[in-house]
């Protein structure tokens, strides 16, 4: 019997305490990426600028939706989070929360008022777009992919790519060429970002028996993969220099991509826990300064 779970629930805890357990439910590092995502979608996006107003409510529609399903994640998973070190400390897998069906309702009414307002204040098609990556990530890759096949982060990347589009709905609903090679960018970036901290972490995934690509195939050979998937996603983060995008655009992209490439090559060369969390740090850099690039680039334009 796990004793953490048993007696966690019979630790009295100050309600500032107890926020932050609920807070962190949410997965809110992740639900900001995607926010920011959005936003750089809907900056690189010619058209007249929205109001803040929209800003806003695109912002926290995508967070909420994010939220919802970083939080319907931890629910679903809580008997894998106890077998996994990086995840074991979770308030659900802890016992530190309550495991109870409420929270489906809590999860149910954040993503509905986040789908919601998106659609009242912003239109139905960055409304659609929020509900699709939040259902990709909740559903496709949480409910169905995740403990069945190594591409479940493959197809989960499709979260990041729709906020992308939501953002960029909110200026023009029919989507010109910019949105889409940067929701594709999107898409080719969670894999290396990804299998580069599976590596790193592969016994944790072998013990909660979930596919992710090292356990099936192996650190060497998903670590050439992470390489592999660096140079696509490199390549594919060029395109918008053909498509309208400035030179501070293809300062970052270059950059960013530079330094990943360097990293996912020596990650092929000699996998290792220390290699795998370069190529991961590397990762989160070579996006940061991507959609920062593409931020200003779109600003200045």
């Amino acid at each position: 019997m796990n004793t953490t779970t048993t007696l966690a629930p019979a630790i009295r805890r100050s309600p500032v305490q107890t926020a932050r357990l609920v807070v962190s439910l949410f997965k809110l590092r992740i639900g900001t990426l995607i926010m920011v995502t959005a936003l750089v979608g809907m900056a690189v996006t010619p058209g007249m600028a929205p109001s803040l107003l929209q800003v806003a409510v695109l912002a926290l529609a995508v967070l909420g939706a994010s939220a919802s399903v970083g939080a319907l994640n931890q629910y679903l998973e809580v008997d894998t989070d106890r077998l996994m070190a990086r995840t074991r400390r979770r308030a659900f897998a802890s016992g530190a929360l309550p495991h109870s069906p409420a929270w489906l309702l809590m999860i149910a009414a954040l993503l509905a008022l986040s789908v919601g307002a998106a659609w009242w204040v912003l239109n139905a098609s960055a409304a659609m777009y929020i509900f699709l990556g939040a259902f990709f990530y909740g559903v496709v890759y949480t409910m169905w992919l995740k403990r069945r096949s190594w591409t479940n982060i493959v197809v989960g990347g499709l979260s990041g790519s729709f906020a992308v589009l939501a953002g960029a709905a909110v200026v023009d609903p029919a989507l010109g060429p910019l949105p889409l090679i940067l929701a594709l960018v999107l898409f080719l970036w969670t894999p290396p970002h990804f299998w580069s901290l599976a590596i790193a972490g592969q016994a944790d995934y072998a013990a909660a028996g979930v596919p992710m690509l090292p356990v099936v195939v192996g650190p060497q050979r998903a670590a050439r993969a992470v390489f592999a998937s660096t140079v696509a996603l490199v390549l594919a983060s060029l395109l918008p220099f053909g498509f309208g995008a400035g030179p501070v655009y293809m300062l970052g992209a270059l950059a960013g991509g530079s330094h990943f490439l360097l990293k996912s090559w020596t990650l092929a060369r000699s996998p290792s826990r220390q290699t795998a969390m370069g190529a991961f740090f590397a990762s989160l850099l070579q996006l940061s300064l991507l959609l920062g690039a593409a931020s200003i680039d779109g600003l200045i334009r």
